[in-house]
């Protein structure tokens, strides 16, 4: 996984291990990101069911002033 555009562009990113989390693909990201445009410069970014991180890091790499990730841990049994 890595970040596709912006100030990071091409900066890999740790993916979590294991199947039961699948990383966003790139062209969906970039689909978001296109459809975004120009109001995510300055703008706060809030990344639910964050995983790694790597939309809302996206986000500040493309102009977003803040970005907020929300992370909780699932256990199964």
């Amino acid at each position: 996984m890595r970040v596709i555009a912006g100030q990071a562009k091409g900066t890999k990113l740790a993916s979590l291990a294991g199947s039961a989390t699948r990383p966003t693909a790139d062209r969906v990201k970039e689909a978001l990101f296109n459809i975004l445009g120009p109001q995510l410069a300055g703008a706060y970014f809030l990344d639910l069911f964050a995983g790694n991180g790597g939309i809302g890091i996206e986000a500040l790499s493309r102009g977003a002033a803040r970005a907020v990730f929300k992370l909780s841990l699932i256990t199964f049994t």
